[in-house]
């Protein structure tokens, strides 16, 4: 069975998919990228401040979903800048502090509305 994942707390879809489907035990959250949920706004002057937004959504769609992000299994970051990898794995490893998700980091060319980061994961639901 599959059934649609939507929050307010997390950016609306920009195009013609979800924000997540769970699909049996497994929760897929789509891409995220770095919108502050509090003041709508993108920091395109902080990949750390992007990252974070990032983190905080995925963490908003997997709780709309009945997990959390530590039951992610599966991470894939995308950076437009690959200059940004050490600044982001440690943020990124404050939300993963422990027995940390599978993981793919790739540079990309570019990215939906120009941000440096985007993120997206498999999450473990157990409900």
């Amino acid at each position: 069975m599959r059934k649609i994942i939507h929050t307010d707390q997390a950016p609306e879809a920009v195009g013609p998919y979800s924000q997540g489907i769970k699909a049996g035990d497994l929760l897929f959250i789509s891409g995220q990228l770095g919108v502050n949920m509090d003041t709508g706004d993108i920091d395109y002057d902080s990949i750390s401040n992007q990252t974070k937004a990032v983190l905080k959504n995925l963490e908003s769609i997997a709780k709309a979903g009945g997990s959390s992000l530590e039951q992610t299994v599966k991470v894939t970051i995308y950076l437009t800048n690959m200059d940004d990898f050490d600044l982001v794995n440690k943020i990124y490893a404050n939300y993963f502090p422990h027995d940390p998700p599978a993981r793919v980091c790739v540079e990309v060319s570019r990215l939906p509305k120009g941000v440096c980061i985007e993120m997206d994961a498999i999450v473990l639901c157990n409900d």
